[in-house]
């Protein structure tokens, strides 16, 4: 399972993010998008040589995330065990099977006039 998976079920959690510039932010999550981007809310911001300040909502852009803290009390086996896997292979298999829409067995496809007219 990719780890931006892994966070997407984390919704309404409380974590700890730790920025690549050192900044801690402490929130409950409201969402992961596909690109890690994480939407917090009730967050408390903890930046480098400055007092913390709390914030109702922020979001963290995922290229910024160091590492995501999770609490201790939550159940990992629960959230990984819900994930389907697909084997990848099985994928593979189906999409070689299936034949194009312009191709037969053993063949190259055909050249069109216009592909004759263009020296390919």
């Amino acid at each position: 399972m990719k780890l931006v998976n892994f966070l997407m079920k984390l919704h309404n959690e409380s974590v700890q993010v730790e920025l690549k510039n050192g900044t801690m932010v402490q929130g409950t999550i409201l969402s992961v998008s596909p690109a890690m981007n994480i939407n917090l809310k009730d967050v408390k911001m903890t930046a480098v040589d400055r007092t913390p300040a709390a914030l109702e909502h922020m979001t963290i852009r995922g290229n910024q995330v160091r590492m995501v803290l999770l609490p201790d009390e939550l159940n990992l086996d629960s959230i990984l065990s819900d994930s389907v896997f697909r084997p990848k292979k099985k994928l593979q298999q189906q999409n070689q099977s299936q034949p194009g829409p312009h191709s037969a067995p053993g063949r190259a496809p055909k050249r069109t006039a216009r592909a004759k007219n263009r020296g390919f």
